[in-house]
């Protein structure tokens, strides 16, 4: 699926407001989904000049993934699920950051795991334009069960 029928981010996404770091959802199908990140004026974390550093990368791909598992739920009718980064692997940075003006094309696509408990997706972050290689790596992520409940004692 992709094009006008993908909902806007902050429909899919656990994060709220500015923390929504997505821009538009590209594609999706069963086993990846394809993103885009608009590094302008109101990205989150960038410097005096307006550019972000690799390492926010790392928050880009991550909220792919929360995107596909978005788009996973609600093709069932259950809302956005908390999930947990938990750790990542073999994350290769291709660059120092991101220009202001930018687009990045994240990909998350699933190695194993499914819709609850330990998944992990092969992710990578391409330059829109050019189609440079900027980061990428596999991240690993822990979904709880529908109705956990965190924290707080009796």
């Amino acid at each position: 699926m992709s094009g006008p029928e993908l909902p806007p981010p902050a429909e899919i996404l656990p994060h709220a407001g500015a923390m929504v770091l997505l821009s538009r959802v590209l594609h999706h199908e069963e086993d990846h989904t394809v993103c885009a990140v608009d590094i302008d004026s109101q990205s989150m974390f960038r410097d005096a000049a307006g550019n972000v550093a690799a390492w926010v990368g790392i928050e880009y791909m991550a909220q792919c993934i929360a995107a596909h598992a978005g788009l996973v739920g609600r093709a069932s009718g259950k809302p956005p699920q908390l999930g947990f980064l938990i750790g990542s692997r073999r994350v290769d940075f291709h660059t120092p950051g991101f220009r202001r003006g930018q687009t990045l094309e994240a990909t998350a696509r699933r190695v194993w795991g499914g819709a609850e408990g330990l998944v992990s997706f092969e992710c990578t972050l391409l330059d829109a334009s050019t189609r440079a290689l900027l980061a990428e790596g596999r991240l690993n992520c822990f979904t709880p069960a529908a109705g956990a409940v965190f924290g707080g004692g009796t």
